[in-house]
């Protein structure tokens, strides 16, 4: 599995996917790094769409995606 565990499951996940585009994803891990040792699902990785992901749970179980585009592609489509 890409990610490796139990992320989220299509038709019968019963959490949300909170998704944030952010300046930096790797300021922004290192600046929370501490608060979110316990809790980080996947460091800040390139994704193949072009963004730079970091994945977390929030206290409800909820994924939170902290995302930045980092390619062309990606920058032109979130600039739109």
């Amino acid at each position: 599995m890409l990610f490796g565990g139990d992320i989220a499951r299509p038709a019968d996940n019963h959490t949300a996917i909170l998704e944030f585009r952010v300046g930096d994803v790797d300021a922004e891990f290192a600046r929370l790094s501490d608060t979110l040792r316990d809790v980080t699902v996947q460091k800040p990785t390139t994704m193949p769409w072009g963004n730079r992901s970091l994945l977390f749970r929030d206290p409800d179980g909820n994924l939170v995606n902290f995302f930045t585009p980092v390619t062309a592609e990606a920058i032109r489509k979130f600039d739109r």
